[in-house]
């Protein structure tokens, strides 16, 4: 595979379920490298099978597509028009055509993330607007003052002024309700100074109506420093009371997300999280009951996250979620039962990540994406009447022999012409112990065409989070198997912090980042060397983003058995990182405090102050809207780097933020980072160990 393949790939995005059973309507981004351009078309193909086809012909592209639940319509948000709004568009069950689309809204403030009221007469969308202003004209008015004026400074009088890669400015986002009729829609929350639904990069969605549309369930921060706060609650809003004011019914400390009411109306699910500030912690399935008003975790001995979840069909008592767990994500299912679910779920798939789960009505199908290692997003069906054939453990202290999985159908073949062409080598599992003999999992990709008697080169990638995991799932920003494409063996390791084992494996990262997950990571490399003959180990190369870029930091003033080093967004000096950051309690939570209250753990484990023992060729790679870990970050490195007459360069982005997402820049990242691991691993003589 190279980056010409891997850019011509159609990536999947997010699919949905006609209210019959029988279409699967999906989103898929088309890459234009020379014109730098991504764009998403929406599909759809019968759910028995058959050819996939093009809903609309619109250069200027369209995505989140939504089917009315009464099937006559679909809506799907588009900027054919300008700024993004929301466009209808009458639908033919019986041969899944559309007709004619027409545009539904006229926000100058743009419209996102669109829902169906279950009578298919209202759409709920979010829409980022002045608290103060009480129409779309004076939003209007505001946003050309400041688009117009000269002076472009800003005055900040509280924290959280900047998230992600944008300045939060005094823009929130707020939850619109929209008529199919066309008639002005209403601000939900108007005069909220809190963002309605939360910034989120990617996930779940934030809020549902109740099954009689007469409700909706949101989330919501109240904190009045959300910098420092992770506690976001679910609250409530009746729609049919003008008056009506948001009620909050979660009760946790920590975060809840993703509300789902149950088919009946009876419940409404959630994710929450038990400790206030730590937002890695264990992610449970919880249910409220509206009438009791009491909160129930359904899988309490179930020691995994849950990454989202979909109820069954009303009556089955049912609810299908997916969990990391050992390199895998996995679907699993869960069965309420009179409220009393069985304590065991059952894992329903076996290899491969899943998401976007979508039962069918008569429940004998469930809808999913799925990607592994070797390939990106398909849409499959899973057949579900296997439903409650078995059962097994996850972090319950004891297995129960796997049931039989899913019969699993694929129904979409966006790639199978290109991936057919290319050698795409299996990635292998292998285990071993480590400090205070833990159990840690490592994955190990060999190079297409291998040679068993020969030796190659090692590329050790070491993922971000810190609470993320490396496993059998397709990435286009860091792509293992492009990776080992050019004659290199790819080596991933699943240290303390990783997802996917276990709460206490991941909490045992905090305030240890440079301790015992360095130790996981360099006696999983060192098992390598002995398992596998065919590795060179006078030929690695080290590379992390994020954390990985902090683990690839520290690594450089800790061990020179590297002959080079790729560092991407990383920490180097912890107290910097602290003041520039913008989640301060990711910081605060990690380092047990801020820098005047803990200094001595910021600088424990602080890269910077190992500067003397810099010696490795060092490739830094930062971006300047990166407000995550600041841009500074890699300038304090690549300085200290040259300082200390160290081999290095720095790769800069002015335009990405924390990942690399234009297509121009990805071919110039990857060339970027690949001709360093040839430089020093394939040009050079031996590389020194220590």
């Amino acid at each position: 595979m190279t980056f010409s393949d891997l850019i011509q790939m159609r990536r999947l995005g997010d699919i949905a379920l006609s209210p019959d059973g029988r279409w699967v309507m999906y989103a898929a981004t088309d890459v234009d490298l020379a014109k730098n351009t991504k764009t998403s078309h929406l599909w759809i193909v019968p759910v028995a099978g058959g050819p996939a086809r093009a809903l609309t012909d619109s250069m200027a592209g369209e995505s989140h597509g939504r089917f009315s639940p009464d099937g006559k319509q679909i809506l799907f948000e588009s900027s054919r028009d300008g700024g993004q709004q929301i466009w209808l568009a009458g639908f033919n069950t019986a041969d899944g055509t559309i007709g004619e689309p027409h545009e539904l809204t006229s926000l100058s403030t743009e419209t996102n993330g669109a829902m169906w009221s279950p009578d298919s007469t209202h759409i709920l969308f979010v829409s980022k607007v002045f608290p103060d202003c009480p129409d779309d004209a004076c939003n209007k008015t505001r946003d050309d003052e400041q688009e117009q004026s000269k002076v472009k400074a800003r005055i900040f009088t509280h924290l959280l002024y900047r998230h992600w890669n944008e300045f939060t400015g005094d823009k929130r986002s707020h939850l619109f309700l929209a008529s199919i009729d066309g008639s002005v829609p209403r601000d939900l929350t108007p005069g909220d100074i809190h963002n309605v639904p939360p910034f989120q990069l990617e996930g779940p969605d934030q809020y549902a109506f109740s099954p009689d549309g007469r409700e909706i369930a949101f989330e919501e921060d109240l904190d009045p420093v959300p910098a420092i706060s992770t506690n976001i609650d679910v609250f409530t809003l009746r729609l049919d009371n003008p008056d009506a004011k948001p009620v909050k019914i979660s009760t946790s400390p920590g975060g809840d997300h993703s509300p789902r009411y149950s088919p009946d109306g009876r419940y409404i699910a959630w994710r929450s999280q038990a400790r206030a500030g730590y937002e890695s912690d264990r992610f449970r399935l919880v249910i409220y009951d509206r009438q009791t008003k009491q909160i129930k975790d359904v899988l309490p001995n179930f020691d995994r996250w849950v990454d989202e979840f979909a109820w069954g069909p009303q009556g089955s008592g049912v609810i299908y979620f997916t969990a990391e767990d050992k390199g895998e994500e996995p679907v699993f299912a869960i069965n309420l039962g009179n409220g009393a679910p069985n304590p065991f779920p059952e894992r329903l798939t076996d290899t491969g990540s899943y998401g976007d789960l979508h039962p069918t009505p008569d429940g004998k199908l469930l809808i999913a994406s799925r990607v592994t290692v070797r390939s990106p997003g398909e849409v499959v069906t899973l057949d579900s009447a296997l439903v409650a054939h078995g059962a097994f453990s996850v972090g319950m202290n004891r297995e129960i022999a796997y049931p039989d999985t899913l019969k699993e159908r694929q129904i979409t073949y966006l790639n199978d012409a290109l991936l057919a062409q290319l050698d795409l080598p299996k990635m292998e599992s292998y285990w071993f112990r480590s400090f205070g003999k833990v159990r840690v999992q490592g994955f190990i990709i060999k190079p297409p065409g291998f040679d068993p008697s020969k030796k190659y080169p090692v590329k050790f990638l070491i993922h971000g989070g810190p609470q993320g995991a490396w496993g059998d799932s397709w990435s286009y920003r860091w792509n293992a198997e492009l990776f080992a494409a050019n004659g290199y063996v790819v080596i991933m390791i699943n240290p303390r912090g990783s997802v996917g084992y276990g709460q206490a494996f991941i909490d045992q990262i905090n305030g240890d980042w440079g301790g015992k997950p360095y130790i996981d990571l360099m006696r999983g490399l060192d098992n390598a060397e002995a398992r596998f003959p065919y590795i060179d180990k006078t030929r690695e190369c080290a590379l992390g983003a994020s954390y990985g870029g902090y683990m690839a930091d520290w690594i450089l003033g800790h061990t020179h058995r590297f002959r080079c080093i790729i560092t991407h967004d990383g920490m180097f000096n912890p107290e910097s990182a602290w003041g520039t950051t913008e989640e301060l309690w990711f910081n605060e939570w990690e380092f047990k405090g801020t820098p005047w209250s803990n200094r001595a753990l910021y600088r424990r484990w602080s890269p910077m102050l190992a500067e003397t023992s810099f010696k490795t060729p060092t490739l830094v790679v930062h971006s300047q809207l990166d407000y995550r870990l600041d841009v500074s970050e890699g300038y304090q490195l690549f300085d200290t780097l040259q300082r200390m007459k160290v081999p290095s360069k720095m790769l800069y982005f002015p335009d990405e933020g924390h990942w690399i997402l234009k297509p121009q820049n990805s071919q110039l990242w990857y060339k970027t980072v690949n001709d360093w691991c040839d430089q020093w691993t394939k040009e050079h003589g031996p590389g020194s160990r220590e």
